[in-house]
């Protein structure tokens, strides 16, 4: 994410930098459309991991519960088998 801030800092500059009054090239312009591009394309896929890290986050909270609760059940078969006994 710094770097992307970074390159549109950088392609800032450089069109800044082209000189007071004048205008960007063509080439310029382009670049900093590249970079925009990069950047929502990043973005993008980074909201889809995020959404992918908090549906397997959920995931395993619930195969948690699954699993305390086999314990749990585990725990009261053994009770009962040696309860009978």
């Amino acid at each position: 994410m710094k770097k992307l801030l970074s390159s549109l800092v950088l392609a800032g500059l450089l069109v800044a930098g082209a000189g007071c009054g004048s205008k960007p090239s063509a080439e310029e312009l382009k670049q900093l459309e590249d970079l925009k591009n990069e950047v929502t394309s990043i973005e993008r896929d980074i909201s889809a991991r995020e959404s992918e890290k908090t549906s397997l986050v959920k995931s395993i909270a619930d195969k948690d519960t699954q699993l305390a609760q086999c314990a749990k059940d585990k725990d009261a078969v053994e009770k009962a088998i040696k309860g009978s006994q």
